[in-house]
């Protein structure tokens, strides 16, 4: 049994954290992300998760570049429907992603969210690359913090019974994209001090 896993996209995201606790590289995307998790747990038990990443601040979330935030909820950000009156999500159409006593639709709860910046997180096939799209994803969702990994992430993890976590650093603003603006190695590094400080601090257990 091991009491806590950790997912990252990239080795980028998780080297500072091998020598301390078990690092799962699941590659960038819900898919991946999803399969390496369950694989991993097909073979040994867990406890908990934390996905630790990088993930760009939207507009009006007063997350600047380098600023690190934890995850409040996570949200399928564009599973659904497209229509004339608007965007449908999963409870629009019907469907819940996990049915059950209590259903889960597009937002996912998230069990270890330690008492440091708490945002809702929004995750996302197709990253948001203009002004006017992360404004209206923003409005929409609530969302802090764009990423690709996290829904599917907290997804495995309440299948499987397990406590999850997120936390990223901020690599770039969400909208018009300016790679000249990013700063990637510094979000990933940010991000995974924080996830180091609050392990050491006990807040993940």
């Amino acid at each position: 049994m091991t009491d806590l896993i950790i997912c990252v996209a990239t080795e980028m995201e998780g080297a500072l954290l091998r020598p301390h606790l078990p690092v799962i590289i699941t590659g960038v995307g819900a898919v991946n992300a999803a399969i390496a998790l369950t694989r991993f747990l097909a073979a040994q038990q867990a406890k908990a998760v934390v996905v630790c990443g990088i993930g760009g601040g939207y507009p009006g979330a007063d997350l600047p570049v380098g600023s690190v935030a934890w995850a409040e909820t996570e949200c399928y950000g564009d599973l659904g429907a497209n229509s004339a009156g608007g965007f449908l999500d999963m409870r629009a159409l019907g469907f819940p992603v996990i049915a059950g006593p209590e259903p889960v639709y597009n937002v996912l709860p998230l069990q270890i969210v330690p008492e440091r910046r708490l945002v809702p997180f929004v995750t996302v096939n197709t990253c948001t690359g203009d002004n006017a799209s992360a404004l209206a994803l923003a409005a929409r969702t609530g969302g802090g913090v764009e990423n690709m990994e996290g829904a599917a992430i907290a997804h495995v993890a309440r299948l499987f019974g397990l406590r999850a976590g997120e936390v990223r650093g901020i690599s770039n603003p969400v909208g018009n994209r300016d790679r000249a603006a990013w700063r990637v190695k510094d979000a990933a590094v940010a991000a995974q001090e924080a996830l180091l400080a609050a392990w050491r601090n006990g807040e993940l257990a």
